[in-house]
């Protein structure tokens, strides 16, 4: 699991961090949107805001010890914001949503963090947008998924508006990431007993190649045939795709087809998926 601190917006306007694991992707292909989902207890800091406002920022911390004695001393249940906040070490900023709309207020992110989602939560999902803050939910009408799930639990599923990373880690990814230029971030902190909370040390992240499985030129012609589409594909445009998965062909070919039915181009060769290429990372690049 991952170690994140989430901020939220206090009655006030104020942003209050709380730590937490239970953090994970929810839609991450298939939808107009990614989005995480957030598991908590129903009447922490955290839900409370997020229930009145609807908005919080993730924020992924490195693996250093200044930011593992923040997360333990903002992880104890029952503090107040004020409490947790009274002598918080790390920087919060404004992040790209605040400079956006600089007459709304949006929680703060965290300088240290390597990487922040600027989130809202997707109330309206399972009726959720009318649940309301209390201090027991004893008797009620409980969500399937999002909202109050139980009488000490909650579910929040947050659309990612905004990603924010340090510059050095996101070339890491573009380019290639080594064992040098790898982000920190801990996925094993977070274990607690009665006593302590406890951590491990950070070591070097290795790799392993991805099995390169490519398709048979005779498979690739079957399934472009099969597609419901007056687009024909050269040989050469289906070497370009040879290496995806197997399980991802048909999807990536209807694509390919729609954006030539869009370009009014009836055969689709090497040249054309060069192009389509080109425009899919320009559009990449521009959000």
């Amino acid at each position: 699991m991952p170690l994140t601190m989430i901020g939220t917006l206090t009655e006030e306007g104020k942003t209050s961090y709380g730590s937490y694991s239970l953090i994970f992707p929810y839609y991450i292909a298939g939808k107009e949107h990614y989005a995480m989902v957030l598991e908590c207890r129903n009447t922490s800091n955290t839900a409370k805001h997020l229930l009145r406002t609807g908005k919080c920022s993730i924020n992924f911390i490195p693996a250093n010890k200044k930011c593992f004695q923040q997360a333990v001393n903002c992880g104890f249940p029952g503090d107040t914001s004020e409490e947790k906040m009274k002598n918080f070490k790390l920087t919060p900023i404004d992040g790209l949503r605040q400079k956006e709309n600089p007459d709304k207020t949006f929680p703060k992110v965290l300088d240290e963090a390597i990487q922040v989602f600027e989130c809202t939560w997707w109330k309206e999902l399972d009726n959720a947008q009318d649940d309301p803050v209390l201090d027991d939910y004893e008797g009620f009408k409980y969500h399937n998924f999002n909202g109050i799930t139980s009488r000490f639990g909650a579910h929040f599923i947050l659309i990612i508006d905004k990603i924010l990373i340090k510059e050095k880690y996101e070339k890491s990814i573009l380019e290639k990431a080594t064992r040098r230029n790898y982000a920190p971030i801990p996925t094993n902190w977070g274990y607690r007993d009665s006593a302590n909370f406890w951590c491990s040390k950070f070591k070097k992240p290795y790799f392993l190649e991805i099995p390169k499985r490519n398709a048979d030129l005779e498979s690739l012609r079957y399934a472009a045939l099969r597609l419901n589409t007056n687009v024909k594909f050269t040989d050469d445009a289906l070497v370009v795709i040879s290496g995806a998965p197997r399980a991802f062909l048909k999807l990536i070919l209807k694509g390919c087809a729609e954006w030539a039915e869009q370009k009014g181009y009836s055969v689709v060769t090497g040249k054309e998926m060069a192009q389509m290429n080109e425009e899919r990372k320009a559009k990449k690049k521009q959000k």
